[in-house]
């Protein structure tokens, strides 16, 4: 019979485990949104005070809810955040996301996944950074949680090949021994052994 009491302790240990924490989307700004007001010259909100009330681990996203007059920006540079000028910035750390669109005032959203541990710097920089430089920036640090999800932890995809040109020489043709030719050559080739013989047996009768 099992032991009732140790039963009721598994039970117990079971029930005040505290279970993963999930991953988490972060809207930014709120119901507020990323927004510069260009009447006051200065961002929507506070977006600096918004993302010191968050935690951001590995894994999270944010979710950008804009329109087309302010621009989204990520990079790991401190130096570019600080600058809030994206012109000499590298490609290698400063990641420029783009509505697809080239109409003002249009609606877009955009999911940025947290991807590197460690601080993460966040801008816009239209209006030649004005708008980062009164207010619509903001810094995060990274923690590690749980780590990236599968999803996001996928190896780099293979470096990207030109394909042929339609004026490339074409590719040998390759031998392999005890192989069988193929194609129309085989029809033509049968067809003249076929003519030869029957001269040789005209000759021979």
């Amino acid at each position: 019979m099992v032991n009732v009491t140790v039963m009721a302790l598994l039970i117990a240990i079971a029930a005040s485990a505290t279970p993963a924490a999930s991953y988490t989307n972060h809207t930014v700004g709120g119901d507020a949104g990323w927004f510069f007001n260009t009447t006051t010259n200065t961002s929507i909100i506070d977006y600096s005070k918004w993302a010191a009330n968050q935690t951001f681990s590995l894994g999270d996203f944010l979710i950008f809810k804009t329109n087309t007059n302010q621009t989204v920006v990520q990079t790991y540079n401190e130096t570019t955040y600080q600058s809030c000028n994206t012109d000499d910035a590298s490609d290698d750390d400063t990641f420029h996301y783009d509505a697809g669109s080239n109409e003002f005032g249009e609606a877009w959203t955009i999911a940025v996944a947290l991807t590197i541990e460690g601080p993460n710097y966040y801008l816009s920089d239209a209006d030649d950074g004005v708008q980062c430089q009164n207010g619509l920036s903001f810094a995060i640090d990274v923690k590690h949680g749980q780590g990236l999800p599968p999803s996001l932890n996928q190896p780099p995809p293979p470096p990207y090949m030109e394909p042929p040109s339609a004026d490339s020489p074409p590719s040998p043709t390759v031998a392999v021994a005890g192989g069988q030719p193929s194609g129309n050559g085989d029809s033509r080739n049968a067809a003249n052994m076929r003519a030869v013989l029957g001269v040789l047996l005209l000759l021979l009768v």
